[in-house]
This record gives structure tokens, C-alpha cells and sequence, in this order.
């Protein structure tokens, strides 16, 4: 960044990622579904997640993700937010993460006016959610070097 700003590339990606889930929260602007407490988030999961404020963390890990390479859309996604579905005695083979929760937490975000639809496909950051990320990320950064 020019004038020697942080970015979210300069702090600790999981440091960040809490940051923003709770600001994210914090605001309460966040549209959260209904189904949050009783979803699997992939079909090779065997159980809903412990945390209650796991959409939180999962549109501020969407958000970074989007700041980082941007032009992603919900395919990709599920791509990242895959993982090894066991299949007992049989090979395990990758399975995707859930579509509806990536694009549910997409359009969430696109309420809150962080993400936008991009022309070439996918979805890319608006310049507004770009300064909230770097704003968010000095203040990670300051809170770091204070500790």
C-alpha cells in the first residue's frame, strides 16, 4: 500500500480472520440464515460445527480470500472449503464443501456491500471492503506489535 499502510497480506492470517468475524458481528449487519445451528458445512463432515459463530468466521475467511485473489465464485469455494471424505475400508477421495453455505455467506456479504458480482464471473471485492480489510488489518497489526 503506497504511504506504508498495512494490508491483510502483512498480518497473521488467523489473528486477522477473528478480527473480522468480530467486527462482522459486532455490526450486526451480517444477514445470518435460520439453518446456522443445525447445517453440516460439507457432505464429508460428520458433524455441524462447535463454534456458534462459525458463519462469522466463514464470511471473514470468504472476505480475505476475495481480497487475496479475488474473481472467485462459489465453485471455487467449495473447492477450498473441501476436504477427505472417508469412505471406511475404501480409498478416501476429495469431496467440495457446501454450495448453499458458500453462496449464502457470498450474498451476505453483497448485503453488506463488502462484495460485489464481477463482470467476468465470480466475485470480487468493492473498494469500500477493501478499506474496511486494511483498516481492520492495521488495527491487528497495532494490537500484535503491542503484545
Amino acid at each position: 500500500m503506497p504511504g506504508g499502510g498495512v494490508t491483510v497480506k502483512d498480518v497473521n492470517q488467523q489473528e486477522f480472520v477473528r478480527a473480522l468475524a468480530a467486527f462482522l458481528k459486532k455490526s450486526g449487519k451480517l444477514k445470518v440464515p435460520d439453518w446456522v445451528d443445525i447445517v453440516k458445512l460439507a457432505k464429508h463432515k460428520e458433524l455441524a460445527p462447535c463454534d456458534e459463530n462459525w458463519f462469522y468466521i466463514r464470511a471473514a475467511s470468504t472476505v480475505r480470500h476475495l481480497y487475496l485473489r479475488g474473481g472467485v465464485g462459489v465453485g471455487s469455494m467449495t473447492k477450498i472449503y473441501g476436504g477427505r471424505k472417508r469412505n471406511g475400508v475404501c480409498p478416501s477421495h476429495f469431496s467440495v464443501g457446501s454450495k448453499n453455505v458458500a453462496r449464502k455467506v457470498l450474498q451476505a456479504l453483497e448485503g453488506l456491500k463488502m462484495v460485489e458480482k464481477d463482470p467476468n464471473g465470480g466475485r470480487r471485492l468493492t473498494p469500500q471492503g477493501t478499506r474496511d480489510l486494511d483498516r481492520i488489518a492495521g488495527q491487528v497489526a497495532a494490537a500484535s506489535k503491542k503484545s
